[in-house]
């Protein structure tokens, strides 16, 4: 029987992480893309640049193959967010019956940890600090991530409250 996606959630757990994982890494691939993008940066190299957390300065030698790596990486990243979410809202019920304000938060201290933690853990060759890219980080993170998180965590008779 295939999963109902009005009733996504806590009754299908895998199905909710694996399509919030997709909404997450597409939604935040396509900022990128767009925001990035809209400087000149190639799809290519934006996704070289996931991978240099990894492989370093290499990575932007590494053509096809090492972007291909910089979606995997982040897909898996997306899959952490969206699962870490779905686990804690596990514990903490306000997590999935109050996503509208729990979701927003969630996308900052994501955002938070990845910038703060993450990056400079990783290989990256951090650009220096602007405020536009600080800007579309958060919101994309607020407005899309965090609540995108949060919805497939919801319980599947709640309305999004």
């Amino acid at each position: 029987m295939a999963p109902q996606p009005s009733r996504l959630g806590r009754s299908q757990p895998a199905y909710s992480i694996l399509l919030g994982t997709f909404v997450v890494a597409a939604a935040d691939g396509m900022d990128a893309i767009l925001f990035f993008g809209a400087r000149g940066v190639s799809p290519t190299r934006i996704f070289q640049s996931i991978a240099s957390g990894l492989l370093g300065r290499a990575a932007f030698s590494g053509a096809l193959p090492a972007a291909l790596l910089g979606v995997a990486l982040h897909v898996t990243v997306a899959a952490g967010i969206v699962t870490t979410y779905f686990l804690v809202s596990c514990r903490i019920v306000a997590l999935r019956r109050h996503t509208l304000v729990w979701g927003p938060l969630y996308g900052l201290a994501a955002w938070t940890v990845m910038s703060f933690v993450i990056v400079p853990l990783s290989r990256v060759n951090q650009a220096p600090f602007t405020w536009p890219v600080v800007l579309n980080g958060l919101l994309i993170h607020a407005l899309a991530i965090g609540p995108a998180s949060a919805w497939f965590s919801r319980d599947p008779d709640q309305s999004s409250a």
